[in-house]
């Protein structure tokens, strides 16, 4: 009885001292099987569960081993051979063997989205043999520039365990999902890495309200912002100095693009003005982008360049310069093209008013601002712009099921420096390629010198070309405007002063990329032995 007893107590105590992160998603996960996620509250769910072959250091940037152990790059580098790390177990207690990893790659080869897009080369994806115990060669159809990076990504399935995706092998597992309210964390118990976690649990509060995030993190009652807006960094480095993070200039942007889907419910007349270059590029040069920066960011950006940002030093096109405020040249582009400026607005040859709406997530004051901004830059060449907001789940349904959307204002989140971290926006045939997605074939000829430009880039291990090569993709962007890039913005976030180990990073995700360290200051745990 006393033994029972003593057993009970130290039972209760560790269920009612667990150690507890806690930060929001700011939308529901779309899918927690890895190989779909595409959002970036299942990117965030990905990253803390998955378990794969290395990984790239967020901080240094280089590849580390993680399930394995070391690899050997053969063939030219169409073919990488790993020694896997012994006695390895998935959350479920399933042992972890070469067979888990070829499984893998034929999922992969299986399922369509954008990360398994990034890793096949054209239609062919790598594939997975067992050479060896503890063993497996993944051969890929080319050579594949920065393997590494896109390897790194890839969460390890199981092969045997009836719990399939869910049997993970990253620190922590999904222990509870209440949607629209929590998805939970719990460490994982046989997690490789000896003393990680150091937290039991990872609560994730799924919340659109920014506003309610911030007064919870003020209140101490959840841990972590990952990203913050200007406003909000600016009122929390003058409440909480302590607690606000500047990264530097980050690998995204946030972007303004038009609907070009031939399918999609907008009238021909506007459809035909999303797909000119000339009207395109007018509305481009009509943005005030230093403004963007100064006002609507706090100054905590810098005005948009292209798909890459000069906070990337390695693959920035130092050739391009933010577009320039020219409301006069961008009249006379119009007017070629045979638009009027009329007293009342802006009409195309057909005699129709131009006018279109942006839509953007509602609840993100900064993108409000951008919207409002943009909004009164082009009302000043007789656009009329309507700005629509929308909850993100809506939003994210109209961008890729329904396609009723005439512009959009969003954000892209850039996890990699790599340009193949980018060849799911790229590819004409990707599935987040934007502004005219899962192309059978390139609708414009500069579509298909981006795709041939890409993949060719993806071929070769030699960086001076692969820089050459996507130069060009940039400047071919730049002078298409398919995105129109509005600014650069810096990474911000927020960490409470609680919070131990958490580094901030350029790269994806900001602040919790090394979860399994970050410990809370003052959890007493009590923790059975493994």
């Amino acid at each position: 009885m006393r033994l029972w007893l003593t057993l009970f107590l130290a039972l209760s105590l560790g269920a009612a001292d667990l150690s507890v992160l806690k930060f929001c998603l700011r939308s529901e996960p779309k899918s927690f099987h890895p190989l779909k996620a595409e959002d970036d509250a299942s990117e965030t769910v990905r990253f803390l569960t998955a378990g794969s072959l290395l990984k790239i250091n967020r901080q240094t940037q280089l590849p580390e081993p993680a399930l394995a152990t070391k690899w050997k790059v053969l063939d030219g580098g169409r073919t990488v051979q790993f020694q896997l790390r012994a006695g390895v177990r998935f959350s479920d207690g399933t042992a972890f063997t070469a067979e888990d990893v070829v499984y893998t790659f034929q999922q992969v080869a299986e399922i369509r989205s954008g990360f398994t897009d990034s890793l096949r080369q054209g239609d062919q994806a790598p594939v997975a043999s067992v050479t060896g115990k503890n063993e497996v060669t993944v051969r890929f159809a080319g050579v594949v520039a920065g393997w590494e990076r896109l390897i790194d990504g890839l969460a390890i399935l199981s092969a045997k365990s009836p719990l399939r995706e869910k049997a993970v092998l990253g620190a922590f597992s999904v222990a509870e999902h209440k949607a629209g309210q929590y998805v939970i964390l719990g460490r994982n118990p046989n997690y490789w890495l000896a003393g990680a976690p150091r937290v039991d649990q990872i609560r994730m509060e799924i919340t659109a309200n920014r506003d309610l995030e911030v007064l919870r993190f003020k209140r101490g009652e959840i841990h972590l912002i990952n990203k913050v807006d200007p406003d909000v960094y600016q009122a929390l480095a003058g409440q909480m100095p302590e607690a606000v993070r500047n990264a530097g200039v980050s690998l995204e942007s946030e972007q303004l693009w038009f609907n070009q889907v031939a399918k999609a419910p907008i009238p021909a007349y506007k459809l035909a003005w999303f797909r000119s270059t000339a009207f395109r590029r007018a509305v481009s040069e009509s943005i005030r982008r230093e403004d963007l920066a100064k006002i609507a960011m706090k100054g905590l950006a810098v005005p948009g360049v292209g798909p890459v940002s000069p906070g990337n030093v390695v693959w920035f096109n130092q050739k391009l310069k933010a577009q320039a405020y020219s409301p006069a040249l961008a009249l006379a582009k119009l007017q070629k093209e045979g638009f009027r400026k009329q007293s009342d607005g802006l009409y195309d040859a057909g005699g129709h008013r131009v006018e279109f709406s942006i839509v953007t997530n509602a609840g993100n004051k900064t993108r409000e601002r951008l919207a409002a901004m943009i909004q009164a830059d082009l009302g000043e060449i007789g656009i009329r712009v309507n700005v629509v907001t929308l909850d993100f789940p809506s939003l994210i349904e109209r961008l890729t099921r329904g396609y009723n959307y005439e512009a959009c204002l969003l954000g892209l989140s850039n996890v990699d420096q790599d340009p193949n971290g980018q060849m799911n926006v790229w590819l004409s045939s990707a599935a987040q390629h934007q502004w005219n997605p899962q192309q059978a074939k390139p609708e414009t000829p500069w579509e298909a010198e981006i795709d041939k430009l890409v993949r060719a880039q993806s071929r070769t291990t030699v960086l001076a070309k692969r820089k050459e090569l996507f130069d060009r993709v940039q400047a071919i962007v730049y002078e298409q405007a398919p995105v129109l890039y509005l600014v650069h913005k810096n990474v911000l976030s927020a960490v409470h002063p609680s919070v131990r180990n958490a580094l901030v990073t350029v790269l994806f995700p900001h602040v919790f990329s090394n979860a399994e360290q970050i410990e809370l200051q003052g959890s007493g745990v009590y923790r059975s032995s493994r």
